[in-house]
């Protein structure tokens, strides 16, 4: 490691400002950032910590039935307390081991967007809404590619408001040494249709599943998923799987996951 200076805002408006200095970076729950550091793939020469910041943690749910978690919410509170969202808490409840679930944070996952990690698929299966220090951002509109997201600089994701939908479920196939998805599915089904979004498995990130929605919204069975299938072309390929496996996952998770559901 190097040295760097560390600030410690107690409220929105101070970390914003704490980010205008130069090299500024937001530090939430530092379970990628702080390896980056140490690899020296990224070297910021001022960490915004996040963590203090008590306005920006806890779950409750507002006038439209959406349940809003704060952005320095852990993973191991939403697993505890996301009760009116089981899927989601499910998930949660499966990221790392518990020492990550206890560090790591929903908004650092979301402006992350790790191309494995479980709370994108979430996030667009539940056409959540991403609010941060300036704006509200739509689940379809926020992710943007490989590590890419509309967030501009300096942008803090200060909540997530997820509608609960009538039915949903989160299945993951897990690299066992990271415990990140070598492909992860979540469905979720809503009065208007169903929203199938996968992980771990493209080389732009996490991205809906259009033909399977479109089936699973006329009938929301395992079965209507048979004739459907993906091509391996895009598909991350390295040494955990080729994109032609990871293809044949995302069938096999999302089948998995509307049994489930």
């Amino acid at each position: 490691m190097y040295n760097f200076d560390i600030e410690t805002p107690s409220t929105v408006k101070d970390a914003v400002a704490a980010l205008k200095q130069e090299d500024a970076q937001p530090l939430s729950g530092g379970q990628t950032l702080i390896p980056t550091m140490k690899q020296r793939l990224a070297m910021p020469s001022a960490l915004v910590s996040l963590k203090g910041i008590d306005e920006m943690r806890g779950i409750c749910e507002d006038d439209d039935g959406r349940l809003c978690i704060g952005g320095s919410t852990t993973h191991a509170e939403v697993a505890a307390g996301a009760g009116t969202y089981p899927a989601l808490a499910a998930l949660a409840g499966q990221i790392g081991d518990p020492a990550v679930r206890n560090r790591g944070t929903i908004g650092g996952s979301v402006a992350n967007n790790d191309p494995a990690a479980c709370y994108p698929a979430a996030v667009l299966a539940s056409g959540a809404t991403v609010t941060t220090d300036r704006r509200e951002i739509a689940a379809d509109d926020y992710f943007q590619g490989m590590f890419t997201t509309a967030l501009e600089e300096g942008e803090i994701v200060t909540e997530v408001k997820f509608p609960v939908p009538e039915k949903a479920a989160y299945m993951k196939f897990e690299q066992p040494a990271s415990r990140f998805a070598l492909v992860g599915v979540f469905v979720a089904k809503y009065p208007d249709g169903v929203r199938v979004a996968v992980t771990g498995a493209s080389e732009e990130g996490v991205f809906r599943w259009s033909k399977a929605e479109a089936a699973l919204s006329s009938d929301f069975s395992g079965a209507a998923l048979d004739g459907l299938s993906l091509s391996g072309d895009g598909m991350i390929n390295d040494l955990h799987g080729s994109g032609d496996y990871r293809a044949h996952l995302v069938k096999v998770m999302t089948k998995r996951a509307v049994e489930a559901a």
